[in-house]
C-alpha cells in the first residue's frame, strides 16, 4: 500500500471516531454508548495506573502462544494428511466434525478438565487456530500441479525429496494465507478463552466491567483488541509481502 492508501485509511479511522464522538453526544447515554473522548480518558487513566499494559500483556502472551502453536500443529496435520491418502480419509470425518463446534462450546468442558490455569485458555486458542491453518495448508497440498509431481519423478526424486522440495514449497503460501485469517481468529477467541477465570486479560476487562456498568471500560478494552488485531495483521502482512510473496498462490 502506498502513501496514498496509507492516507485514504488514516482518513476513515479519523471519519469513523467523528462518527461516533458525535454520534454518541447526540442520540446515547453515556451508560449506553460513550463518547471516544470519555474512553480516551479512561484508556489514559488505565495506562497511567498500569492495568492497561498488564491485561495487553496477559492477552497477547496467550495469543501467541495459541497462536504460534496451533499455526504449527495445523500445518504439520494439513501436510500428513494432504500426502498420506490412509490419514486424511482418517481424520477428514474428525476434523470436519470438531471443526464446526465453536469455541465457546468448550469452555465448561476445558474448565472442568483443566481447571482455572493458563492450559485452558491457550488450548482454546489452539484449538481455532489449528483448523483454519490446517484447511488451508491442505488445499495447499491438493492445488499442486500434478506436472510438478511428475517432474520430480522423471528426475529420479524420492518421496521425501518430492516432499520437501515440491509439497512444502508449493504449500507456503497457502499456510501463510491460513495462519493470516487465524490471527483474527485467535483474538475472536481470547475474549472467550479468558472467561475462564482469568483475573488478567482484555477479555477480562470487557467481561467484569458489564458487571458494573463501565460502559467506557468496555469499550477501552474492545478499542485495543482491535488496535493490537489491526497492528499484528499489518506487521504479518508487511512479513509475506517481503519474505513469503513469492509463494502466495495469486499474485498481484
Amino acid at each position: 500500500m502506498g502513501s496514498k492508501g496509507n492516507l485514504i485509511g488514516i482518513g476513515s479511522l479519523l471519519v469513523g471516531a467523528i462518527i461516533w464522538e458525535i454520534a454518541a453526544r447526540l442520540f446515547f447515554k453515556p451508560i449506553i454508548l460513550p463518547p471516544l473522548s470519555l474512553c480516551l480518558v479512561k484508556a489514559v487513566e488505565m495506562i497511567e495506573t498500569g492495568d492497561l499494559q498488564q491485561h495487553v500483556a496477559a492477552s497477547m502472551g496467550r495469543i501467541l502462544s495459541g497462536f504460534v502453536i496451533g499455526s504449527a500443529l495445523g500445518i504439520f496435520l494439513g501436510l500428513l494428511m494432504g500426502t498420506v491418502k490412509i490419514v486424511h480419509r482418517f481424520l477428514d470425518p474428525i476434523i470436519n466434525f470438531l471443526r464446526f463446534i465453536p469455541p465457546i462450546a468448550w469452555v465448561s468442558p476445558v474448565l472442568i478438565w483443566f481447571g482455572i490455569g493458563e492450559t485452558g485458555k491457550i488450548l482454546l486458542i489452539i484449538y481455532t487456530v489449528t483448523f483454519m491453518v490446517l484447511i488451508n495448508t491442505l488445499a495447499g497440498v491438493f492445488s499442486l500441479h500434478k506436472n510438478k509431481i511428475r517432474a520430480a519423478l522423471c528426475f529420479g526424486a524420492t518421496g521425501v525429496q518430492r516432499f520437501r522440495l515440491v509439497t512444502v514449497p508449493g504449500t507456503v503460501g497457502y499456510m501463510l494465507v491460513g495462519m493470516q485469517i487465524a490471527m483474527s481468529n485467535a483474538f475472536v477467541t481470547i475474549v472467550t478463552a479468558e472467561m475462564l477465570a482469568a483475573q488478567r486479560g482484555l477479555g477480562y476487562v470487557i467481561l467484569v466491567s458489564k458487571n458494573f456498568g463501565a460502559t467506557d471500560t468496555i469499550f477501552v478494552g474492545m478499542a485495543t483488541l482491535g488496535a493490537l488485531g489491526l497492528v499484528s495483521d499489518l506487521l504479518f502482512g508487511f512479513f509475506i509481502n517481503k519474505y513469503g510473496v513469492r509463494y502466495l498462490p495469486v499474485r498481484k
